[in-house]
């Protein structure tokens, strides 16, 4: 059996964004997988709900995303940069009948989050324009001669909240538009440029979220408040097209709302108390149109409503289903939409990243299908339907099963221990046996290996035994390294309490609870305590520089994408300020020397840990410049530090970066870690080479590794 590596990025396909069809017989979902250094292909494959061998649907060009059936199942729309010279995506739809996929738009902002209409004959979906584009119409249809600006010289900024995802705004106001699903690029742009395309919603706001009532009733969401990139105020707005007319019929307070509509003018919302929203739980609530009254379903439940699984109606039109994080697992549950019952429990799988509900007309929790994506601690990620009736669950795919069939996967133990009072959860990963019995056991317990400490981000995130980490968990585990992780307090899965209890303190609290874990596997003898290493992304990266300014304990740091100053977060971050005021009740003005004790930057002069940063360039979440900062003051105290930054790279380096960028930031925590420990023979990256032992280095003509690649030590 050969050693996970870092490398194997490059090898493992992942699925995404499955749809059961209205027969429930099959289902549509994106696979994903890097074809070089710097593209990933994403294309439509489709499988029968019984196991078959699934099949591609779309050509392998450009990047698909968002598959959605027809109501009648003999379409589905996507989206695609197929054909385009830039990143915008634009409406296709494929007949499965036969014959070619047909491009509905060609539009300025590109196109997101579409949304067929019961009677199949139109698509609703968002894209992202200025007041320029639509005067010109080119939020209709793009002339051939136009050249979009996106790197205005000077940038004139007139907005709280001016980029998000890599992107600045630049003028752009999000906006919801419906296509004909019968049109074409071709007829939308001879002669009529407004042919085959609508607009819906207009004006100096943001507009998102479309979700069709009927055929002639399209609820959308609209940010409001007096400065509505300041406001978690939600209005919920109905565009009737018989009439033309489009109105306000509820608002929510919410980080970002989702919406799930009926027929009969009943909307599912999500809600959270807009008191410091982001220490609270999202709840599900039902509007009901005809009598205004709004039901209020999950008040009972003590786990917040996650996004794993977008609140949908069921079958029936009656049940609604939601999913929830729940102690390193998503379960999902299901809820009368009148209220009259408390939710119940469906199905509670590993770690999922999306999901639909569908059966029959007017099946019910016992009647219907689930198709999910879902990974575990053996496999990265594989499409799986639930049969509610059977209470059983099928794999529909096996998307890398040449690649595992090769490889030595270790199984994670999980581990619960005490902190504050307070039960955590962990899970403790040892090596895996790669010897020539191929059998891919774990090593040997008599055995001590070096410990690395993973931290989460978000701060209210959660981990499980697989998911986005599965791929870095594997391969340090493979070099030879016990890895330890654990969703301590403030994460989400574990109740209100526990999510709310790092208020006013991210620091001392996580650490408490990270540390009571390392004490407990420490003890093993399988585990060397004198060799241990920290990293984290995101917060995880803030609580990496936290722990390196608070204790001496490990030999080695690797902090990534940090927020490592939280008062330059508030000024540099997209929406994401509002960490700052929910979970510290305060901001920069009022508590400055307070805040400054509570970042990183503030104990920076007490750290002698050997620490490298990795940042992404493009960043808006955690930006660069508080990384700059921490990486100064590390030098000029002579820490051994080394600063790595990633160019065109955004806060999802570590999920969605570019391949060849991914690999690297895996390898270079491992080389760092490897410098430090007294189990690798490899001295500190700071004495090497910058590129010496890392896989886009050690490439042999034939396409094999070096030994120094090979034997996991730099």
């Amino acid at each position: 059996m050969e050693r996970i590596t870092a490398a194997d990025y490059r090898d493992i396909a992942k699925p995404g964004d499955p749809r059961l069809s209205p027969d429930g017989d099959r289902v549509a979902f994106l696979r994903r997988e890097p074809v070089d250094d710097e593209t990933t292909e994403s294309t439509v494959y489709l499988a029968d709900v019984d196991g078959d061998d699934p099949r591609r649907l779309t050509l392998a060009e450009g990047s698909d995303a968002e598959p959605r059936w027809s109501p009648s199942g003999d379409r589905i729309a996507f989206t695609a940069t197929r054909g385009a010279d830039d990143d915008r995506q634009q409406l296709w739809v494929l007949p499965l009948s036969g014959g070619e996929a047909r491009q509905v738009t060609d539009v300025v902002g590109g196109v997101s989050e579409i949304a067929w209409s019961p009677d199949g004959e139109r698509l609703a979906f968002v894209q992202s324009v200025t007041d320029a584009d639509r005067e010109a119409d080119r939020d209709l249809a793009v002339p051939e001669e136009y050249e979009p600006n996106d790197h205005p010289d000077p940038r004139v900024i007139d907005r709280t909240v001016y980029r998000s995802g890599q992107r600045y705004f630049d003028g752009r106001r999000s906006h919801v538009y419906v296509a004909d699903a019968d049109a074409a690029v071709d007829g939308a742009t001879g002669g009529d440029p407004a042919a085959g395309i609508e607009r819906v919603t207009g004006g100096d706001a943001d507009f998102g979220t479309p979700e069709w009532g009927d055929a002639e009733t399209l609820y959308v969401t609209e940010q409001v408040g007096e400065d509505p990139d300041d406001s978690v105020e939600i209005a919920i707005c109905a565009h009737d097209f018989a009439t033309g007319e489009t109105e306000t019929v509820h608002e929510t307070t919410e980080w970002e709302a989702a919406l799930a509509a009926t027929g009969d003018g009943r909307i599912a919302f999500t809600h959270a108390d807009p008191e410091r929203v982001s220490m609270q739980q999202t709840d599900l609530r039902v509007l009901d149109r005809k009598s205004g009254e709004v039901t209020e379903l999950t008040a009972t439940l003590d786990r917040g409503v996650g996004r794993a699984i977008a609140p949908q109606w069921g079958p029936d039109d009656a049940t609604l289903y939601f999913a929830t994080p729940d102690e390193g697992k998503t379960a999902l549950w299901h809820v009368p939409g009148d209220g009259s019952a408390e939710p119940e429990r469906l199905c509670r799988p590993g770690a999922v990243s999306g999901g639909t509900v569908g059966g029959d007309a007017g099946a019910g929790p016992d009647e219907v299908t689930v198709a999910f994506a879902g990974s575990e601690w053996d496999h990265p990620g594989d499409v799986f339907v639930f049969d509610a009736g059977a209470g059983e669950t099928t794999r529909t795919t096996e998307l890398n099963a040449d690649y595992l069939a090769e490889r030595a996967v270790a199984e994670p133990e999980e581990v619960r221990f005490e902190s504050g009072g307070t039960e955590i959860q962990g899970w403790l990963l040892l090596p895996p046996e790669t010897g020539p019995d191929g059998e891919g056991s774990e090593a040997d317990e008599a055995e001590e290996h070096p410990l690395v400490v993973e931290i989460h981000g978000g701060p209210h995130a959660m981990w499980s035994t697989a998911g986005t980490m599965w791929h870095e968990f594997q391969t340090l585990a493979a070099r030879g390294y016990a890895v330890f992780w654990s969703n301590p307090r403030g994460s989400t899965g574990y109740g209100e309490a526990f999510l709310q209890a790092i208020e006013r303190d991210w620091g001392a609290v996580t650490l408490s609870d990270v540390m009571a874990g390392v004490e407990m596997v420490a003890d093993r003898p399988d585990v060397d305590e004198t060799n241990a290493f920290v990293t984290g992304g995101s917060f995880g990266g803030f609580m990496t520089a936290w722990a390196v300014g608070q204790t001496d304990y490990f030999r080695a740091a690797v902090s990534q994408r940090g927020v490592y100053d939280l008062t330059g977060l508030y000024g540099s971050t997209d929406a994401a300020y509002k960490l700052v005021e929910g979970d510290f009740d305060t901001v920069p003005s009022d508590e400055p020397a307070w805040l400054w004790e509570q970042s990183p930057t503030g104990h920076a002069d007490g750290v002698d840990t050997p620490t490298l940063l990795l940042h992404a360039e493009d960043d808006t979440r955690t930006p660069i410049c508080t990384a700059e900062l921490y990486h100064r003051i590390l030098r000029k105290n002579g820490v051994d530090t080394r600063f790595v930054r990633y160019p065109r790279e955004g806060h999802e380096l570590s999920r969605s970066g570019e391949p060849a960028h991914v690999v690297d930031r895996i390898e270079r925590i491992a080389r760092w870690f490897d410098g430090y420990s007294e189990h690798h023979d490899a001295p500190r990256a700071l004495d090497r080479p910058d590129e010496e032992g890392l896989s886009a280095d050690t490439e042999e003509a034939d396409g094999e590794k070096t030994d120094g690649e090979e034997s996991g030590s730099e």
